[in-house]
């Protein structure tokens, strides 16, 4: 086999020109796959990360009976919230873990009823995380202390034409299905860019949700918020032995149709893929074929000095598989090096904040994410794709009979 090899290294390198301009697109190939992959991960995190925090964190803890309520928003208080909390903080992925009271109700005031989502927070824990607390252009942020305050969204605060200072009612659904209400002060706007989701939910502060809804000291979920988008699953399986009686949820199966957007440019990035393979299995295939064309007498003698078909056709696959495989570590290489300087450096998203609703999430640069397991998931498909083309030529050369072959101009 030894010998196979530095005869298939010595041909690859037969023609250098040729061979590099295969190889280098190889090379590219992979190397844009894989920085691909890192601007795709860099922009979910910069986007759809902060549309998780805004709507309520990469998993949400629940008591038991949670999903099955026939209650959208049911206000069911977990047994102990602050063993969750901890047992959460304890997972090295997991970046905060934070007490909420959610349920569903009214905004009113003199232009009519609107419905919204109702959450109670701690205002202080969540500000370091929150793209709401970095973005209250009027007012100011919730503090623990504020009592009949709210907090509402641009989006909002346009469409029921009130500004900070203005005294609002807030109606929602307590305990034993009591309706309680009360009027409050809207203490803060916030502006995330997307007047959706804005409109959607208003904020109070936690012990103001207690009171107001008769759980005294208690909260009815628990969100915890992630380094990155992706590492839900191995987070719930350290979670779930120490969480016995709870649901956990991850926003996937809360948000499907986020979900579904985020798998669609996952879609998108499998087609760009399959069309660079494509390309480089052509380069590999062209020129393996006129390797066999130019060496139809050398593999005549080859034939005639006592190599099976079967061996002739093993150089010629060799000769493929190495040209796949130096593209590969190139390619791995630069993509590795592109990825490590994006993300260190970043790209200035800003100017194009506004063109999409979403991407006004974007709160400054992007950072590419990169994975080792992009290397291995882009490149064994660029090796495979390598060796597969060389098989029709190298079935090719096999083919040759040794006396024509020996007489060929």
């Amino acid at each position: 086999m030894l010998l196979y090899l530095k005869i298939a290294w010595r041909n690859i390198w037969r023609h250098r020109r040729r061979t590099v301009i295969v190889v280098s697109a190889l090379a590219m190939g992979l190397t844009l796959m894989i920085l691909y992959d890192g601007m795709i991960g860099g922009f979910q995190e910069a986007i759809y990360g902060n549309a998780i925090k805004v709507l309520g964190g990469n998993i949400r803890v629940h008591a038991q009976g949670y999903s099955e309520s026939t209650d959208s928003l049911p206000l069911l208080p977990l047994a102990n919230d602050k063993a969750v909390v901890q047992a959460a903080q304890a997972i090295p992925n997991v970046v905060a873990a934070n007490r909420r009271i959610e349920t569903g109700g009214l905004i009113t005031n003199r232009d009519g009823a609107f419905s919204v989502g109702i959450i109670g927070m701690e205002p202080e824990r969540e500000a370091p995380i929150s793209p709401i607390a970095q973005h209250v252009t009027s007012g100011r942020y919730l503090t623990s202390a504020d009592q009949d305050s709210v907090l509402i969204g641009k989006g909002l605060a346009d469409l029921i034409n009130v500004q900070v200072g203005d005294r609002l009612t807030l109606v929602g659904r307590a305990t034993h299905n009591q309706m309680r209400q009360r009027t409050m002060t809207v203490i803060g706007i916030y502006d995330i860019g997307v007047p959706s989701l804005e409109q959607q939910t208003v904020y109070i502060s936690l012990g103001e949700a207690q009171s107001l809804y008769n759980l005294n000291g208690q909260t009815t979920e628990v969100v915890v918020t992630l380094k990155q988008i992706g590492d839900e699953p191995a987070v719930i399986s350290a979670l779930t032995p120490a969480l016995k009686g709870y649901e956990l949820e991850t926003w996937a199966q809360a948000f499907p149709d986020l979900a579904n957007a985020i798998g669609a440019k996952s879609e998108v990035m499998s087609f760009f893929s399959l069309i660079i393979l494509l390309i480089a299995a052509i380069g590999v295939i062209n020129l393996l074929l006129m390797a066999v064309y130019e060496r139809t007498r050398e593999i005549g003698l080859l034939s005639a000095i006592g190599l099976k078909p079967r061996q002739v056709m093993l150089l010629f696959v060799l000769e493929g598989v190495m040209l796949g495989l130096i593209g590969v570590v190139i390619g791995a290489v630069l993509g590795y090096l592109a990825n490590g300087l994006i993300g260190l450096v970043g790209i200035d998203y800003s100017k194009f904040a506004s063109v999409t609703s979403y991407t006004a999430l974007i709160t400054g640069r992007v950072y590419t994410t990169f994975t080792p397991i992009s290397l291995l998931t882009r490149g064994l498909p660029v090796l495979i794709v390598a060796f597969l083309a060389s098989l029709y030529p190298a079935r090719e050369a096999s083919r040759r009979e040794p006396a024509e072959a020996l007489h060929y101009v």
